[in-house]
């Protein structure tokens, strides 16, 4: 769920300081992990900026904890980041956290007692049902939503903190193919 501010906020806001039009593409300093990256958001307020700073307008506010988040960019301690509807923002890397989370894109998903299609069905997840990913082997992920039930999902029916991308490291995008992730690898899903 994203909120808005009024235009006259907008306005407000904007005529507090000049908001430069750019940020200087800068890289983050420190471990410079693989992008685009999958995170979770820390808090259930997050603002959502124009830009890489306070300096920026917020564009909007997050109001879900724990909902997973694609890091598109990154600016000294701001990341860029994309939701599972495609709309983009700045946010600050401490509202971030590596918790492995997914939510239910677009149509109803069946949560199964096994990693099969035969597979008893556990229950039946509706479209932005979140949950939190506990592991992956192959094309299965075993999840448990905030109810408290459990159950084996197919990667496909997901948009989540495994989903390897086209730009992906090969190493990286292989591990996630095959549901390892080793001591080295780990790191790389678990860091934001």
């Amino acid at each position: 769920m994203r909120w808005r501010p009024s235009a006259s906020a907008f306005y407000c806001r904007r005529s507090v300081a000049p908001v430069p039009r750019t940020p200087l593409q800068r890289p983050a300093q420190g471990l410079r992990l693989p992008l685009p990256r999958f995170a979770s958001l820390r808090s259930d307020e997050v603002n959502v900026r124009t830009g890489p700073g306070t300096r920026y307008p917020v564009d909007w506010v997050f109001k879900r904890k724990g909902m997973p988040v694609e890091i598109v960019a990154e600016y000294e301690n701001w990341r860029k980041i994309r939701d599972w509807q495609g709309a983009s923002g700045w946010v600050h890397q401490s509202l971030l956290t590596g918790k492995r989370s997914f939510i239910i894109p677009a149509k109803s998903a069946s949560l199964h007692k096994t990693p099969a299609n035969a597979a008893e069905v556990v229950a039946k997840l509706e479209p932005e049902v979140m949950g939190e990913i506990r592991s992956c082997s192959g094309e299965w992920c075993r999840v448990r939503v905030s109810s408290g039930v459990s159950g084996w999902l197919e990667r496909t029916q997901l948009w989540a903190s495994i989903s390897p991308s086209p730009s992906t490291s090969g190493r990286l995008r292989r591990a996630l193919e095959r549901g390892h992730c080793g001591p080295r690898r780990q790191r790389y899903l678990h860091s934001f």
